[in-house]
């Protein structure tokens, strides 16, 4: 009678180990997975919680923390807002904050915008530019120096006086040039556009009604 009891005895215990074991593997599983953790999230997480937003996003969605009062939100966008660059890992898509004094960049070490106070030079914002350059306080940049250029002189005019090309041996001739390019804040000033020098000319008396 013995005998045939043992069998069932190994099965039994077989039995109740299987399921021991099952049990724990479920318990490390739920452990592993943090009880605020939910899968079914909106807004392109693929991951979230309650209190911290998204804590992963779908892919090809960039992640990013939102400061909301003293809290910091995690979501996922399409691309990086204002102010922050994205970079796409092997697991995920991040955005960071560009430097204090970036507007706008395109990774950390290149602005592309700087914010007031600040001129874009190169990828880097500047109190002031650099020997040679001067600041464009329009487009906040530093920018080369521009000086005046002025096309050649004219051929003189004719001999005049008082508006008249006739009845006189003295009188005054003009020529004058064109500024071609105004000069920048700091280039040199344009020189002057006319010139005027005195004329002699042979006296001839005037017809009538010329001049």
């Amino acid at each position: 009678m013995h005998l045939r009891l043992i069998p069932w005895l190994f099965i039994i215990l077989n039995f109740m180990e299987y399921i021991g074991s099952q049990n724990a593997s479920r318990g490390r599983r739920q452990r592993r997975m943090h009880p605020n953790v939910s899968q079914g999230c909106q807004g392109g997480c693929a991951t979230c919680s309650d209190y911290n937003g998204c804590l992963s996003c779908k892919p090809r969605l960039f992640f990013v923390l939102e400061r909301i009062g003293m809290k910091q939100i995690g979501v996922c966008l399409s691309s990086c807002p204002s102010g922050y660059y994205g970079t796409r890992y092997p697991d995920i898509n991040k955005c960071t904050k560009c430097k204090a004094d970036c507007d706008t960049c395109f990774n950390k070490n290149f602005c592309t915008k700087c914010k007031n106070g600040f001129y874009l030079h190169l990828g880097k914002c500047l109190d002031n530019c650099p020997e040679g350059l001067e600041a464009n306080n329009h487009t906040m940049e530093c920018v080369s120096i521009v000086h005046c250029e002025a096309s050649e002189w004219s051929p003189w005019s004719p001999c005049t006086k008082k508006g008249k090309t006739c009845g006189f041996k003295r009188g005054t001739e003009t020529r004058v040039r064109e500024i071609i390019q105004h000069p920048s804040a700091k280039g040199n000033l344009c020189p002057p556009t006319a010139e005027t020098r005195k004329c002699t000319v042979q006296r001839k008396k005037c017809q009538k009604g010329e001049r």
